[in-house]
């Protein structure tokens, strides 16, 4: 936790994917109360989420599995509403399913399938820093300039409908860059390791959980 003296604002899940400390030097800098566990006490506790994550999808999902995390987490953030933001493999494991080394289902939160970034023209993984289209503006990106640039590294992108879509990029064609679908929010590009851009947007999605 960053400051045992406040109840923290938000919840950073650790589910053994990936480093988090980025993401809560990111709230640090932001002055947010945090807490990191994978407790189901803790998220049952907790207000809201940040789902981080680095790697493959099908460890991703086993270790959502083999915590106990996923049935608690669809009933505080499907069911009671409780706002949860996605980060990279984070918001890849809210869309029902993914192809990356085979079919292996995903929590569903948010209508859609993960499938490899098309590479005729392009290098893949994508890494480096690029613009967005912003679809939706509110909640997450309303302190976000037009011209800001955002942080990736991925091999696969999250395909869903319109409808979902926050905002887009373009790699190699459009791919989806952040979703949202109720109180669910997720982005392909890491908001802790895109500077000042990304701490607008990590506040803005705070802001939005005192609502």
């Amino acid at each position: 936790m960053s400051d045992t003296a406040r109840r923290p604002e938000v919840l950073v899940i650790d589910y053994g994917v990936g480093n988090h400390t980025s993401v809560c030097n990111a709230l640090e800098r932001l002055k947010y109360s945090y807490a990191v566990s994978s407790d189901t006490k803790d998220i049952k506790d907790a207000p809201a989420y940040i789902l981080p994550g680095v790697g493959a999808f099908k460890e991703a999902m086993q270790n959502l599995r083999g915590r106990n995390i996923i049935e608690v987490l669809r009933e505080e953030v499907i069911g009671k509403k409780k706002p949860l933001l996605g980060i990279c493999l984070g918001m890849q494991v809210l869309a029902e399913d993914s192809t990356e080394d085979g079919l292996h289902t995903g929590l569903g939160f948010i209508p859609g399938h993960v499938v490899l970034i098309p590479h005729e023209n392009v290098r893949v993984p994508h890494v480096g820093w690029n613009t967005l289209t912003i679809q939706k503006s509110d909640p997450l990106f309303v302190a976000v300039s037009t011209d800001a640039r955002f942080y990736f590294d991925h091999s696969y992108h999250f395909a869903t409908d319109e409808k979902y879509r926050a905002a887009t990029t373009q790699y190699g064609g459009e791919i989806t860059a952040a979703v949202q679908h109720g109180a669910v929010y997720g982005v392909q590009f890491h908001p802790e390791k895109s500077q000042t851009s990304g701490l607008r947007l990590l506040r803005s999605f705070m802001k939005n959980t005192k609502k």
